[in-house]
């Protein structure tokens, strides 16, 4: 942005144009202040392109640092918030495969090692459904049956 506003300043440097970089003075600065609403960054008010540049010179560094701060704790509220909610989902249907190994164990006897394959590669909707046939079920064949 810098460099556009350098150029800006090179193209309109004849007194003539001091008009038109006054209305492009104020178009930056409505940009930015739009573009910036959002975070807690503030753009001073300023009358002219070589006020713009130097500003952007003099804070471009603490805006970048600041975005980059914002965007940091955004993403670490929203990885901390999917990581819960994952551990949840993962917590509940690890309890669920316990509870369906436990149960086939005391029913059935030692489990073979292709069910314990087959449990340890299933999905949640497989467990469950395994849970709730478990009850019924006169054989392992019969849990499994699809």
């Amino acid at each position: 942005m810098r460099r556009v506003v350098q150029e800006l300043i090179e193209w309109l440097a004849e007194p003539e144009q001091k008009p038109l970089r006054f209305s492009l003075t104020r178009w930056l600065l409505r940009l930015l202040r739009r573009k910036m609403e959002k975070g807690t960054v503030e753009v001073p008010d300023v009358s002219d392109l070589l006020e713009v540049d130097t500003m952007l010179a003099e804070r471009i560094e603490s805006w970048t640092r600041e975005w980059w701060e914002q965007g940091l704790q955004q993403g670490l509220q929203q990885g901390l918030q999917q990581g819960l909610q994952q551990g949840e989902e993962k917590g509940f249907y690890l309890g669920e495969l316990q509870t369906l190994q436990r149960q086939l164990t005391k029913r059935f006897g030692p489990l073979p090692e292709s069910v314990q394959v087959r449990l340890s590669t299933a999905s949640r909707e497989e467990i469950e459904r395994w849970l709730d046939r478990v009850l019924d079920a006169h054989t392992l064949d019969e849990v499994f049956a699809k």
